[in-house]
């Protein structure tokens, strides 16, 4: 059986939304060039996803083979914490719009947790194949950072779900691992697939031009890039410049917005104050995709300073562009920076060991070159091509060999 078209199920993030405000971010990147890249390859992809506020069309094509389906599914407006309860209504609403069309569908691939509830459902209905990618899990969420709370029903759906996929992607072996070791899952379910990255986006570009276009001057930057939330650990980017001594003038720039009003920002801007550096950082806000570039190309070091990444796909951007990274040795982060060779991870979230990383990058224009080099040519081999390859054959391999599992939740 050949694999001619894919539901995706992205419930709660539509893949035209703008990544850095609200809960938009790599997930939302991810599931949009992953099936612009499969549409590319001829297979047929519809994502459905939520009704929500700005859309045009309820029906969006979005590239050859490719259409996103906006379907109800609660309030367009309701907190991402009570989407639960609405699963349902947007489960209904897929089967009517599948009824309706006449579409028969290969397999069904569910992103993050609440999409994961409506793939079972509908696989198991239409009898293909589930394969589904979590991109976060909430275990480890509650585990990275003292205070972070999900609803109490995402364990036990992603349990469920693990127990009846028929292939589970995981974006890291430490994603993996985690998913044996905190939800019993079957190792032998979990396929490793990268996340990817636009390689024709994403690229290496003049520094002095994106700086003149930025208007930035000769200070170092150190950027950072993603939603302004807690688990992001934005404060540690501040301390890390209040420790450094290197004698060069150095400018932070902030680019995505704050997922909950201006309170983390707040919060990031009164230490900032605190520690005498008000004048040094540089919320700029949601940017266009397509303008990450310039600032990925104007920075000296990219810092990924998360509690949790379960990919990293900034680092990932920032790499691709030739901008060595300085993160966190968290989730998949380990698995995209090599250390010491395209960036440094670092394994506690210590303002001083960032700030001696970060330093010896920007005092050395030669390390800060070769770097580059090196982060640019491990970013070529995850173009978004190579994934979609990756994933067909995970597909292709289900098709052929459909796995029956009679576990419910």
């Amino acid at each position: 059986m050949s694999v001619e078209r894919a539901a995706f199920i992205t419930f709660h993030a539509c893949p035209l939304a703008a990544p850095g405000q609200g809960k938009s971010g790599g997930m939302n990147v991810y599931v949009r060039q992953l099936a612009a890249a499969l549409g590319d390859m001829g297979m047929q992809i519809d994502i459905f996803t939520r009704e929500h506020e700005g859309i045009s069309n309820s029906i969006e094509t979005i590239g050859p083979n490719v259409r996103v389906i906006h379907l109800k599914g609660g309030d367009p407006e309701a907190h991402i914490g009570d989407l639960y309860n609405h699963l349902p209504e947007f489960l209904d609403e897929l089967n009517a719009f599948k009824e309706e069309e006449g579409l028969e569908y290969d397999v069904v691939h569910s992103h993050y947790w609440l999409s994961s509830w409506v793939g079972r459902e509908l696989s198991q209905a239409i009898g293909v194949p589930h394969v589904v990618t979590f991109h976060t899990l909430g275990l480890i969420k509650m585990q990275s950072r003292a205070g972070e709370v999900e609803p109490a029903e995402r364990p036990l759906v992603e349990a469920a779900v693990m127990a009846s996929a028929d292939r589970i992607i995981a974006f890291s072996p430490h994603e993996r691992d985690a998913m044996a070791r905190l939800y019993n899952a079957d190792a032998n379910k979990v396929s490793l697939v990268p996340c990817g990255v636009d390689l024709s986006v994403f690229r290496p570009l003049d520094q002095k031009s994106v700086r003149a276009r930025l208007g930035l001057n000769g200070e170092k930057i150190l950027l950072y890039v993603g939603r302004i939330e807690p688990l992001k650990g934005l404060d540690l980017l501040v301390e890390t410049a209040a420790q450094m001594d290197s004698g060069e003038k150095v400018r932070m720039i902030v680019v995505g917005a704050d997922v909950n009003g201006d309170r983390e920002m707040d919060r990031v801007k009164q230490l900032a104050k605190e520690r005498d550096l008000d004048d040094q950082i540089d919320f700029i806000g949601q940017v266009d995709h397509s303008e990450l570039p310039f600032y990925y190309n104007a920075a000296d070091v990219c810092v990924v300073p998360s509690y949790y990444e379960s990919f990293g796909l900034v680092a990932l951007e920032s790499m691709a562009c030739g901008t060595p990274v300085v993160a966190t040795r968290v989730g998949g982060l380990s698995t995209i920076i090599d250390h010491g060779h395209t960036g440094y991870l670092k394994s506690w979230r210590c303002p001083e060991a960032f700030a001696n990383s970060v330093e010896m990058i920007i005092s050395s224009d030669g390390l800060q070159q070769s770097m580059g080099e090196a982060a640019r040519k491990r970013a070529e081999g995850m173009g978004w091509d190579n994934v979609a390859a990756i994933m067909w054959d995970e597909y292709a391999v289900l098709t052929e060999n459909p796995v029956q599992d009679d576990n419910e939740y």
